[in-house]
This record gives structure tokens, sequence and C-alpha cells, in this order.
């Protein structure tokens, strides 16, 4: 088949007319490699060479423009691309290129990831650390980068966490706030001495204003029910469930 024409379209390809009324289009790693442009016609042994060199091309860009919007790791990447229905030794063969052209680094991405989080999540490294190897980055790696999620640095995002808790909370007091803000932070991902460590400098004695709130509202709620010794009992009962005392508001 003669080729009638080329027409550049986006993302580096060209649309090529064929004289039998096909319409290819082609990456220009392709039209170059096979010399489409001298030999000005395609036959269909060409046309198969041409057409499997053109899919790796696309399985490539695709995944280097995913990889100019969002960092990826190596496992991240692949599973995209897996979710496109590529087949996988084209996925191999694009992964391993990008390797080597230095745009997929799994050192460099938990580097990046960990950092990131750092300033802009309150995720402690051990909650990092199990998202790092979700995304099969090796261990060793994970654990070479967390070294910058330092013990003092722990400590302060610790402190703030705490402070922000306590300013925030509008029903619970004394030890159940405490273990709520332990149980938090563990989940978050902090170590749990250095969590004892800054729990242990604050006071979570009662609050009265929190008390008189939850008071008003359990009265409210139980005084339609219950009357008496069972209306004070029922009070006290969930006061203390929330590590609010009764008696400092009667």
């Amino acid at each position: 088949m003669k080729i009638l024409k080329y027409k550049k379209e986006r993302n580096g390809r060209y649309k090529v007319e064929l004289d039998d009324g096909r319409v290819l289009l082609l990456y220009e790693e392709a039209i170059l490699k096979y010399q489409l442009l001298i030999k000005k016609s395609i036959d269909e042994g060409l046309m198969i060479l041409v057409d499997q060199y053109n899919q790796e091309c696309d399985v490539y860009y695709v995944a280097l423009n995913r990889l100019n919007h969002k960092a990826q790791s190596v496992y991240d990447l692949k599973e995209f691309l897996l979710r496109k229905e590529y087949p996988e030794k084209l996925i191999e063969n694009a992964v391993e290129k990008l390797i080597h052209q230095g745009y997929l680094n799994d050192q460099l991405f938990a580097r990046s990831y960990i950092h990131n989080q750092m300033i802009t999540s309150s995720k402690g490294p051990y909650r990092l650390e199990k998202e790092l190897l979700e995304k099969k980055i090796d261990s060793s790696i994970v654990q070479e980068e967390l070294i910058a999620f330092s013990e003092e640095e722990q400590l302060q995002k610790i402190d703030k966490i705490v402070h922000k808790s306590i300013k925030t909370n509008h029903s619970r007091g004394g030890i159940v706030l405490k273990q709520k803000i332990f149980q938090d932070l563990k989940m978050l991902g902090y170590d749990i001495t250095l969590i004892t460590k800054v729990l242990n400098d604050f006071s979570f004695d009662n609050n009265e204003e929190i008390a008189k709130k939850e008071y008003e509202k359990l009265y409210r709620k139980y005084s339609r029910k219950y009357q008496g010794i069972d209306l004070a009992n029922k009070i006290r009962e969930k006061l203390y469930q929330k590590g609010l005392k009764y008696d400092d508001i009667l």
C-alpha cells in the first residue's frame, strides 16, 4: 500500500493515510525506525512490525505521561498500566526503559513520599512504612529513607497533635480523653514510647466546662425517662464513660 499523507496529531503521533483507505495512528519513532518516510509504502508484513513497535511506544508514552502528572513507585505504575490492559511484556519493557532513563526510581519516590507526608500530614513513621511497603518498595529502602523522620521530629508532631486534640475536644475528659488521643496517635503510626512521653507532660484533669455541657445534654435526654436517684446514676454513668466527673458540677 502506498502512503498518501502524513498529518501530525497530538502527543507526538501522526495520522498516516494509505491508498486502500486505511488510516494508521503512528508514533514518530515507529515511522523513523521503519523508514516509512523514505519507502513511502508499506506491505502487510511490515505493517505487523510497525504496529508491534507502535504499541511499545504507546505503553512507554502513556507511562511517561503518568509520571509527569503523579509520582509513582514501580509497582504503582505497573498496576496503572495493567488496568489499561496492556500486555505484561510491553509493560515490563516500558518500565525497564523508564528505570534506565532515570524517570522511575523507588528510592527517590520513597524519599519524596516521606518528605511530603511529613510536611502535609499528621502520619507517623510506622504508618508511612506500611504505606510504602504496600507500594512494594523494598524494605531496606524504606528503612533507609525513614531515618529522615527523626525522634525529635516525631516528638514535635506528637506534641502538636495532642495540643490540637485537647483544644478541639468537646465531650471527653480525664483518662478517657488521654486514652483516645493515645489510640489516635498509635493509629497514625507513632512510637508508643514517644507517645507516652509526650502525653505524660499534659494534665488530663476533669474539664469542668465540658462536664457541665455534657451534663446538660444528658439531663435533657434522660430526664424524660428517669427521675431522682435513677436519673442521677444514669447521668453519672454516662459522664464516667466520657472521663468526666459528676460531682464536680452538682
